[in-house]
């Protein structure tokens, strides 16, 4: 080859004869090249110098020099080395540079409080790997990498380091999850392109594993590692993910409006790729060459990103920091920001998703898939800090159900800036409740259910006999979940069932909380279904189902909600309800219920009640008694003991199975009767969910 180039450049100028193919090479091809003997010029010599095996430190052969990156530069001309200099611009000290790994070389980062710059970056947590996208990090999704999770994390409190076990522990739960859900037999078209039932049930085992998790780690005082990036890396490294190929548009399984508690959920369902990057882009063939297009861009407030009306956005590119020492970086026009101008050109949509304050969380955030939409518009500005930024105006592509501005609305609601349509009642409570329970109609001018005395407590007529007398707990602070001397917390395998938030950590066939007779306080984490509401509900009209029950505020995949009030009565007399209205009132444990594998950690996932509870909520209850049957269920039921002394009290607690987004309807499986009632007891289903039985009872 270089012969060739050498002999072309002999030619006169213009002459040289274009109609030959020269044998060229990349110049990023790496080749060894071995040295040839003095004098030998390696175009001219007939035949190769054989191979011969040097060390890098040396001692060299005639002829041979040593080689970058085995040298270092000489400090002067006159450096002493062990080994004569053979010519060149390197000579040896007495100490030999080691060789430098390629992948260890990095982008520099720069400190700032904008987006951080990182260049093919591998971010490595537990045992296993997240890609984050080279080109920039944002600040503003830091919180899920550097704040720590959810989990109730005290300060001033000595932490132990993890267990050497701690990763088994993590593979055993994660393996346990994994062949029972049978994820272990996705295939590579699943995983590449998913649907709703996929991407639902790699989010349900991925909240089931942090949850876990982070109830481990809080008994055993261990540093946190993040539960949610342990979760998700270790199922992304079993190929426990789908929609991990990039695509323009909606992502397969996810809906408009769907919500998110952790940018790793995003991640594995594959609605945005990085997780701390707020731009996703991919390759796209469009001309000859192949040019890079945006596919989705998370907006969580770190930036002077301007939500508009809720259809438009003024998003905030990438990069442009102000460093401590006063200097400031523009934005530049590459990566993330060069991908979304040539969305721009191109009219290609976008996915947005909206990152909005989790109230209940001190750091923590919630994020809102918007939908697609479309770039309209490109500035450059400066910002606060006097760095160039690139601005794009987003405009929401219309005819898609509402997602961010519903949340406005809501807000609203409870602000009383905005009237509502079909608002009945402010609190059908009447202040029984911590939360008002509004009343609302849209479907047609019934002005309300029949009536009832609203009664937020469960009524024994008589308490069931504990097996054995229970005192109680000494815990005058609150149930802690690394004391190892509370006995409720032993009665519950050693784990408090709770984090700070309510949220379900483990789901054991029963919950052990705290009785009359503890001397934990009221707002002990043992006594979550003991305090009432924790978010805003609403009895509303349904267009063929009666009332039902829904949220205004979102609620997190086993957050609780409510428990199911009335009155508590034999269970012999379930017969005499033949009134089928009086029978819409009863919740009877002693029915056969579908598997709850989804939330139970038992081998068999179903319930068991230790005593046959049957409670009528016709003339006294509270919201549970809204609740409407639905073969795809977005809640489930859990048995939790109070004991005091020798009397104990079951009472039913109603938790979130997944992440369930704000106004969506709250439903459970009502189970089936048993077989002497057959098909007489017979409803007609009206859920509407792909896997409907088309009835219950």
């Amino acid at each position: 080859m270089d012969q060739d180039l050498e002999s072309e450049s002999n030619l006169p100028s213009g002459s040289i004869d274009k109609s030959r193919v020269l044998d060229l090479k990349p110049l990023k091809c790496l080749v060894p090249v071995f040295p040839t003997a003095p004098g030998m010029s390696s175009l001219s010599s007939p035949q190769p110098v054989p191979f011969m095996c040097v060390p890098p430190t040396g001692p060299f052969p005639s002829g041979v020099q040593p080689f970058y990156p085995f040298v270092i530069p000489s400090a002067s001309q006159h450096t002493t080395s062990s080994v004569p200099n053979q010519g060149g611009d390197f000579s040896f000290g007495t100490h030999m540079q080691s060789p430098v790994p390629l992948n260890s070389f990095r982008t520099p980062i720069n400190p700032a409080k904008g987006r951080m710059e990182q260049s093919n970056r591998t971010a490595t947590y537990a045992s296993g790997s997240v890609s984050i996208e080279d080109g920039y990090a944002d600040s503003q999704n830091l919180s899920d990498v550097e704040n720590a999770s959810n989990s109730g994390k005290r300060k001033g409190r000595p932490r132990k380091k993890r267990d050497s076990n701690g990763d088994n522990v993590v593979e055993m739960i994660v393996n346990n999850l994994v062949t029972s859900f049978k994820l272990n037999e996705l295939d590579d078209f699943r995983r590449t392109s998913g649907n709703k039932e996929v991407a639902g049930t790699i989010l349900l085992v991925f909240d089931l594993v942090r949850r876990r998790l982070t109830q481990i780690e809080e008994a055993s005082q261990v540093i946190s590692k993040h539960p949610n990036l342990t979760a998700g890396t270790v199922l992304m490294a079993k190929g426990v993910r789908t929609n991990s190929a990039k695509r323009i548009g909606h992502v397969p399984g996810v809906e408009v409006g769907d919500i998110f508690f952790f940018r790793m959920e995003l991640c594995i369902v594959g609605l945005h790729a990085p997780i701390m990057a707020g731009i996703d882009y991919m390759s796209v063939k469009l001309t000859m060459n192949e040019e890079t297009l945006a596919v989705s861009i998370v907006s969580s407030g770190g930036y002077d990103d301007q939500g508009g009306d809720g259809n438009v956005l003024i998003y905030t590119g990438q990069g442009g920091v102000q460093r401590k020492d006063g200097q400031v970086f523009d934005q530049k026009l590459e990566r993330g920001n060069l991908a979304l101008e040539r969305s721009l050109h191109k009219a290609s949509e976008v996915r947005v998703i909206r990152g909005v304050k989790d109230v209940s969380s001190l750091n923590g955030k919630i994020y809102v898939y918007d939908g697609l939409y479309k770039i309209e518009e490109s500035w450059i500005e400066k910002n606060k800090s006097g760095c160039n930024v690139f601005k794009y105006k987003l405009i929401r592509k219309p005819g898609q159900s509402e997602a961010f501005t519903l949340w406005k609305s809501i807000q609203q609601w409870k602000n009383g800036n905005a009237s509502r349509s079909g608002f009945i009642l402010r609190d059908i409570t009447s202040g029984a409740e911590s939360l008002p329970v509004s009343l609302v109609n849209e479907v047609d001018d019934e002005k309300g259910p029949a009536y009832f005395t609203y009664n937020p407590i469960l009524k024994y007529s008589k308490p069931f006999s504990a097996p054995k007398p229970f005192p109680g707990c000494h815990c005058p602070n609150g149930c802690q979940p690394s004391s190892s001397s509370c006995p409720c917390s032993q009665r519950n395998g050693g784990y408090l069932p709770y984090t700070s938030l309510g949220v379900l950590m483990s789901c054991n066939s029963l919950i052990h909380e705290c009785g009359p007779t503890c001397a934990c306080p009221p707002n002990c984490r043992n006594r979550i279904s003991q305090a009432g509401l924790k978010v805003c509900l609403e009895v509303f009209k349904t267009k063929n189902r009666g009332w039902g029950l829904r949220s205004w505020d979102p609620i997190r995949a086993g957050g609780f909600i409510c428990e199911y009030a009335g009155d508590v009565i034999d269970a012999s007399r379930i017969g005499d309800f033949g009134d089928e209205n009086e029978d819409n009132y009863i919740f009877d444990s002693t029915r056969n219920y579908e598997p709850l594998g989804s939330v139970h950690d038992d081998s068999n996932g179903s319930v068991k009640v230790p005593f046959p509870l049957i409670i009528n909520a016709k003339n006294n209850g509270n919201v549970a008694r809204f609740m409407n049957h639905s073969c795809s269920p977005n809640v489930f039921w859990q048995p939790v003991l109070r004991e005091s002394n020798s009397d104990a009290h079951v009472h039913i607690a109603f938790f979130a199975i997944r992440h369930i987004p704000p106004m969506q309807e709250l439903t459970y499986d009502y189970g089936m009767v048993s077989s002497d009632k057959g098909i007489h007891g017979r409803k007609k289903c009206s859920c509407g969910s792909v896997k409907c039985r088309g009835y219950f009872y």
